[in-house]
């Protein structure tokens, strides 16, 4: 058997969630009335297990792995960068800023996007998805040492 793209993906998804389900086991699942703090985390989890399994037994359509074009591997490295640096600060920093910064540093240093736009962009989407978890969804996001 040739060892192909979706293999290789596949199983990489599947352990994933196997993964989540091993770090979330602490947590209560609670019941469809009431779910825990260990519900979302499951069934997220569990879709990735399922998935992951369907590319793996699909795997034969796609292309053999080493035929695979390893160029954009430092455009994907400096996205991973910036997001584990966002993962850092979110609590320290708080919601608003840490995922404007996140979200401009992307699109102004790895897009190369014109920065006024990026910003713009960035304030839009980041205040949109504030205003519905705190508001709409009354879920309280984490604040910076600026009270916001």
């Amino acid at each position: 058997m040739n060892l192909r793209a979706d293999h290789v993906a596949g199983a990489a998804f599947a352990a994933f969630g196997v993964l989540i389900i091993a770090l979330s086991g602490d947590l209560p699942t609670g019941g469809l009335g009431m779910p825990g703090s260990g519900f979302l985390p499951k069934i997220v989890a569990t879709l990735l297990i399922v998935f992951g399994a369907a590319l793996v037994l699909r795997g034969r359509e796609s292309e053999p792995f080493s035929a695979i074009s390893w160029n954009d591997l430092p455009h994907a490295a400096q996205v991973v960068a910036i997001t584990a640096v966002g993962i850092a600060l979110y609590t320290v920093l708080g919601f608003l800023f840490t995922l404007i910064a996140v979200i401009a540093a992307v699109l102004i240093i790895i897009e190369r996007r014109n920065p006024l736009r990026a910003a713009a962009y960035a304030v839009m989407v980041v205040v949109i998805a504030f205003v519905g978890f705190e508001y709409v969804l009354k879920t309280p996001m984490p604040n910076g040492p600026w009270g916001f």
